[in-house]
């Protein structure tokens, strides 16, 4: 059984993923999916995307030695995206005056 709910789970990868906590938000922008290589061929990945307002950019995190964050303007990196689901969510996303 789940502990938490999908907007926790999102936090909690992104920082896992990223460095970065905050206060995660229960609405779900949307779905995206996309393939991801795996040993035995390639596994079909459903993701739901949730908005975390940020209040802390860690300088360590579980996954850094894996990734590098980098930030970019909304516009930006939506354009850098190659999954048109998700190119479109950040694309539209509003941040609710609530979440800042």
């Amino acid at each position: 059984m789940h502990k938490q709910t999908p907007a926790e789970a999102a936090a909690t990868e992104a920082f896992e993923e990223a460095g970065l906590t905050g206060e995660a938000t229960d609405q779900c922008l949307g779905v995206y999916s996309y393939s991801k290589p795996h040993k035995v061929g390639n596994a079909p990945i459903v993701t739901l995307v949730y908005p975390l307002h940020v209040k802390n950019v860690h300088s360590k995190w579980p996954e850094k030695h894996q990734r590098r964050r980098k930030w970019f303007s909304q516009q930006k990196a939506a354009k850098k995206l190659s999954e048109p689901e998700l190119k479109r969510i950040v694309a539209t996303f509003k941040p609710k005056k609530s979440l800042l």
